[in-house]
């Protein structure tokens, strides 16, 4: 029998987190499936997922008609009624993995509003409200890695809750959560907790750069000379993962300080690096480019069923991670040298993605809305949000 590659990931030090949630995985036994064959040891979900699983097909009306029925008919607290009963459930599958570990893997993650991406105290009351109502240990309170995010996120830490933060493409926005990760165990531990209670990750976002570098580039190598031309083009799916190469690299700098040494030894857990936005856009690319290529200890790859099921098939597992980081900074140095902007592409990224989450949050309450309307036998109000 051939080996699982996605449990080799495992023994290089990698955890596979799904990114991915429905109620029918959590009770058709899929998941469980998934943790136990192929090593699946934690799950990240966002405003995209929960839209399109309550708004495709009808999986979910009998849980908003019950919501309904027990009084629940603000479109809020319709959608908090599923997604917190969602992420428990997850969460409580995923339980012996935490244990198992120590704490060190087996989450779920559920993300605040992106509503609040530019308000600091709004995004710590409600993720100090989600971690409440969903009242699990290996819950994951995902925060967007904006300029706000960084002192919420210190906050958050410093009151021992598990932070995952989202949207981080650039390596000066992860230097700054990091920043904020570690002084937040300070406060923790200055007040008396338990350092070792509070984990977190950095979820470095990926193809999104490719994407936008990779426009950026046909661009430019449309009215470029020859040689510059090929140059450009040489880059073509390759700065995204020389981005991420070095901010693994600023990571090892980090835990390697006597700041952090000093928190390790009081029981503290690093926040490890998490790969997000790794199934690949471009039909150019393998299909595992992104996972292949970003292999390394104390990392994190959360990835998307077909990108789970394209990597068990047929992916590869080397300690590519910190391969060729000459070759990463080199490629970075020719980004710059060619006139392609990465801080302010990985700058507009970070709105974008706000923007983007925002939307499908819209989106998400407008199929709560519809489904309300429907199972109430009424229109749906069109507004009602509240």
């Amino acid at each position: 029998m051939t080996a699982n590659p996605l449990k080799a990931l495992t023994a290089a030090g990698q955890a596979i987190w799904l990114d991915y949630l429905h109620q029918d995985i959590l009770n058709n036994g899929e998941l469980a499936r998934l943790i136990a064959e192929d090593g699946v040891t934690g799950l990240t979900s966002n405003p995209s997922i929960f839209e399109k699983a309550i708004g495709d097909g009808d999986s979910y009306d009998a849980r908003i008609a019950d919501l309904l029925k027990a009084g629940k008919t603000k479109t809020v607290d319709l959608y908090e009624g599923i997604a917190i009963a969602d992420i428990q459930g997850a969460c409580d599958r995923f339980r012996a993995t935490y244990d198992r570990l120590g704490g060190r893997d087996g989450y779920a993650s559920l993300e605040v509003s992106p509503k609040l991406a530019d308000d600091t105290q709004g995004t710590v009351e409600e993720a100090l409200r989600l971690w409440k109502a969903v009242d699990r240990p290996n819950l994951m309170i995902k925060v967007p890695g904006a300029k706000a995010g960084a002192p919420a996120i210190r906050q958050l830490i410093g009151q021992g809750l598990n932070i995952n933060v989202t949207l981080l493409f650039g390596l000066q926005a992860y230097l700054d959560v990091a920043e904020a990760h570690i002084a937040g165990l300070e406060a923790l531990k200055a007040a008396g907790g338990d350092v070792g209670k509070s984990h977190g990750v950095a979820s470095f976002f990926v193809s999104r750069i490719d994407t936008a570098i990779d426009k950026s580039i046909d661009e430019k190598a449309a009215g470029a000379d020859a040689a510059t031309a090929g140059r450009l083009k040489a880059l073509r799916g390759k700065v995204a993962i020389a981005n991420a190469k070095i901010a693994y690299q600023r990571y090892l700098e980090l835990i390697a300080t006597p700041r952090w040494k000093a928190l390790a030894e009081a029981g503290a857990a690093p926040q490890r690096l998490l790969w997000a936005s790794t199934g690949t856009k471009d039909k150019a690319y393998s299909d595992v480019l992104y996972v292949e290529s970003l292999i390394g200890p104390d990392t994190v790859d959360t990835v998307p069923p077909k990108t789970l099921d394209a990597f068990r098939d047929h992916g590869k597992v080397a300690q590519t991670l910190t391969e060729d980081v000459a070759g990463a900074e080199m490629i970075l140095g020719e980004a710059k040298a060619l006139g392609l902007d990465l801080d302010g592409v990985t700058a507009g990224l970070v709105e974008d993605g706000v923007k983007l989450f925002a939307k499908a949050f819209d989106d998400l309450f407008a199929a709560v809305e519809d489904k309300r309307g429907k199972l109430a036998g009424q229109t749906s109000p069109k507004t009602t949000h509240a």
